[in-house]
C-alpha cells in the first residue's frame, strides 16, 4: 500500500489538473479532449480500469455543460455577461467592444452591440453573431 501511495504522490501534480472542474471554456475544452483520449484508450469499456476515470471526466464535462446553458430568451447583454463569467473576463478584457467606457455602456444597457462588435465577439467565443444582436 505504501508503494502505491508514494507513486500516487509522485504523479499527483500531473493528475490533479486533469481532475479539477473547468473554470473557463479553454479548461472545459481540455477536459473534453482528455475524456475523448481516455475513451479511445479503452475507458468506454465497463471492465477497463480507465472506465472510472472516464466516468469522472464525463461528470466534470456534464457539470460545465449544465452551468454553460443559456436561457432561451437571453438578451445580448445577458449572453455577454454569461460568457464573461464562464471565461473569467472583466470589462478590460473585451477590446472587441472598444474602450472600457463603451463596454460599461453596453453592459449597462445604454448602448447596443453593433454588427462589427457582434462579429468580433462571435469569433472570440465561438458562437453565432446573432447571440449579440
Amino acid at each position: 500500500m505504501n508503494e502505491r501511495v508514494e507513486e500516487a504522490i509522485r504523479h499527483w501534480p500531473a493528475v490533479a489538473a486533469l481532475l479539477t472542474p473547468a473554470s473557463d471554456r479553454s479548461e472545459y475544452e481540455e477536459l473534453v479532449a482528455a475524456l475523448d483520449r481516455v475513451l479511445d484508450a479503452g475507458g468506454a469499456e465497463e471492465g477497463n480500469p480507465l472506465a472510472r476515470l472516464a466516468d469522472y471526466l464525463g461528470a466534470l464535462v456534464a457539470e460545465w455543460e449544465a452551468a454553460d446553458v443559456m436561457p432561451p430568451a437571453a438578451t445580448p447583454v445577458e449572453v455577454l455577461r454569461h460568457l464573461m463569467t464562464q471565461n473569467g473576463l472583466r470589462q478590460a478584457d473585451l477590446p472587441e467592444l472598444g474602450s472600457q467606457g463603451v463596454v460599461s455602456e453596453v453592459l449597462s444597457g445604454k448602448r447596443r452591440i453593433n454588427l462589427r462588435q457582434a462579429r468580433a465577439l462571435a469569433q472570440r467565443f465561438g458562437v453565432g453573431e446573432g447571440m449579440f444582436l
